[in-house]
């Protein structure tokens, strides 16, 4: 029995696909022993073998490869967590390794070795380019390395992460910076160990001041000692200068315009705008949907 098909009670390091598999499943002997057979007739791998047969879906392949390789996964939306979170309800899709690669250019452009990390915001010119997709999705990814990674909500116009998280919203942002919050408010998100989410709360009447407050840098600045990584959701550039604020508190921005959508004159326009303050610009990314 090779190593794939082992189910037996090895270390947690060392169990296989087929254990875990079995495990999810609740698989007998006999059923395990007929996948074991079916792989072996038909050249297919046991995740495959068991699926052909019936006896696993293939979520349970993925949930397993997850454990094997200690991959944070979130296998279906039943958490209440939206479908929009692909990097974590489909973490082997093109969507998701899209956010991983610009993850990597992300850590390999803005975070330098020995020195603390910026906390990146997320821009665009328009409501509806995909802000909360793109932060919420980037976050997971970077959470996928294990490091402690927080999403920050800071539009104080128009939340959706706490939606998109499946995530309760009666406080958070809003509550700190006006002094108002009596516990807590940075939440776990369940099945992504390393990802935390802090949303807006209550919408206040005045955004922009609350966030040109001392108390929101001083905010910024804690977090980052205590994560990671710090990806901020930011409200479009056509509803004020708040994700100028945001960003250069954050101390890094990236740019998203969607595609067939975004003016190309608006995206300069951020990018000018941004150059005025201490944010480093990370780079624009276009947006397919």
């Amino acid at each position: 029995m090779t190593n794939e098909q082992n189910t037996g009670t090895t270390g947690v390091h060392d169990r296989s696909i087929g254990h875990f598999i079995a495990q999810a499943n609740n698989l007998s002997a006999a059923e395990v022993e007929r996948i074991l057979a079916h792989q072996k007739s038909k050249g297919l791998k046991f995740g495959e073998a068991a699926v052909a047969l019936g006896l696993a879906k293939g979520e349970d392949v993925l949930w397993a490869l997850s454990q094997q390789f200690h991959y944070p996964y979130a296998a279906n939306s039943g958490a209440g967590t939206s479908d929009e979170l692909v990097s974590a309800h489909k973490p082997f899709g093109s969507q998701a390794e899209a956010f991983r690669l610009l993850r990597s250019q992300i850590n390999m452009r803005l975070f330098v070795p020995g020195e603390p990390r910026p906390a990146l915001a997320v821009v665009s010119p328009e409501s509806g380019d995909g802000k909360s997709f793109f932060a919420a999705n980037l976050a997971v990814a970077f959470s996928q390395l294990g490091g402690r990674t927080l999403l920050l909500d800071a539009n104080m116009r128009n939340p959706r992460l706490h939606e998109v998280l499946g995530a309760e919203n009666s406080a958070g942002l809003s509550s700190i910076l006006s002094g108002r919050v009596e516990s807590n408010v940075i939440r776990p998100v369940r099945d992504l160990p390393s990802l935390f989410l802090l949303p807006v709360g209550t919408l206040p009447p005045n955004p922009l001041e609350l966030l040109e407050r001392p108390a929101f840098g001083l905010l910024l600045r804690e977090l980052q000692s205590k994560f990671d990584y710090v990806v901020v959701d930011t409200p479009a550039a056509e509803q004020g200068a708040d994700y100028a604020v945001i960003a250069a508190r954050c101390g890094a921005a990236l740019v998203l315009a969607r595609q067939n959508r975004s003016h190309m004159q608006a995206v300069q326009n951020i990018a000018d705008s941004l150059a005025n303050t201490p944010a480093k610009l990370a780079g624009v990314v276009l947006n397919e949907y």
